[in-house]
C-alpha cells in the first residue's frame, strides 16, 4: 500500500498559478507512476495528467494541455502539478493517485491508492 497526501490547494483568481504537491509513503515511490484527477461539484471524477514511474513519460487531459504540467522528485517521494493560466472551469477537487503498474494511464481503475484531495477554487 501506498499512502498520499495532498497540499497545495486553494482560492485563486483566473489566470492565476496554483502548485500542487502529493507526498506519497509506505511503499518505493520510485517503482509507481502517479497521476492527478479531479472531480468538480456534480460531475464525474476525471483524468487531469499523469507521469510515469521514471519522469520520461507524461500525459495529458486535451483541457489543461499547455498549461498544467505534472512532474515527481523520486528523491522526496513527491508529485507536483503546477497549474498555471486557470479558468473556472478548473475549480474542482484535485486527487493525487499512484499505479503500481509504473506506468502511465488515464484510466482510474489504473491506479490503487488515492488520497483525499485538496480544493482548488478559481474566481472569474
Amino acid at each position: 500500500q501506498v499512502q498520499l497526501v495532498e497540499s497545495g490547494g486553494g482560492l485563486v483568481q483566473a489566470g492565476g498559478s496554483l502548485r500542487l504537491s502529493c507526498a506519497a509513503s509506505g511503499r518505493t515511490f520510485s517503482s509507481l507512476a502517479m497521476g492527478w484527477f479531479r472531480q468538480g461539484a456534480g460531475k464525474e471524477r476525471e483524468f487531469v495528467a499523469c507521469i510515469r514511474w521514471s519522469g520520461f513519460a507524461t500525459a495529458y487531459a486535451e483541457s489543461v494541455k499547455g498549461r498544467f504540467t505534472i512532474s515527481r522528485d523520486n528523491a522526496k517521494n513527491m508529485a507536483y502539478l503546477q497549474m498555471n493560466s486557470l479558468k473556472p472551469e478548473d475549480t474542482a477537487v484535485y486527487y493525487c493517485a499512484a499505479s503500481f503498474s509504473g506506468y502511465e494511464s488515464s484510466s482510474p481503475e489504473h491506479f490503487a491508492s488515492w488520497g483525499q484531495g485538496t480544493q482548488v477554487t478559481v474566481s472569474s
